[in-house]
């Protein structure tokens, strides 16, 4: 991974709870917390600015545009919900480029095995766990933010244990 393990071992710190609720609250409510997504900008701003040397804390901001405009543009063809969108833009600054393919090979693995495990859970008698949750009944609509946080958890995880 190209990532450090210094600067994954900081982001991971903070992020790790923030990827856990976010997936916690999509699956209960179908959605996103823009606190959440905000919370996470501010670490980046904060840590990242600690965490990194300054040209790449700087430029990496150029990749929160970039989700940022995708994700806008996906959202407004009616691909990718709101959420979605700014979660993705606000996780983009947190992964180094290099590791790009890794995280998207990692992310359809994470997206197969979140999509599979809540489809089971969902007409299994897990489903009574938790009886209000939104995902359980939204027909084909499904809580993103299982997999996006789950992915960017587990880079950061693994960016800790196995970064340069």
């Amino acid at each position: 991974m190209m990532i450090s393990a210094s600067t994954a071992l900081w982001f991971a710190l903070f992020l790790v709870p923030i990827c856990l609720y976010v997936s916690f609250t999509d699956m209960k409510a179908l959605r996103i917390p823009n606190h959440a997504v905000m919370a996470m900008f501010v670490i980046y701003v904060i840590v990242g600015f600690f965490a990194l040397p300054l040209d790449a804390y700087l430029w990496r901001y150029v990749h929160l545009i970039v989700a940022l405009v995708a994700g806008m543009a996906l959202n407004a063809g009616g691909a990718m919900g709101a959420g979605d969108a700014k979660f993705i833009a606000a996780a983009a600054p947190f992964i180094h480029l290099g590791d790009l393919r890794f995280l998207v090979v990692m992310f359809a693995a994470t997206l197969l095995a979140s999509f599979f495990g809540h489809r089971i859970a969902r007409h299994s008698p897990l489903r009574k766990l938790a009886p209000g949750w939104e995902s359980w009944s939204s027909g084909k609509r499904f809580p993103m933010g299982l997999p996006l946080g789950g992915a960017l958890a587990i880079y950061l995880l693994m960016g800790a244990i196995y970064g340069a």
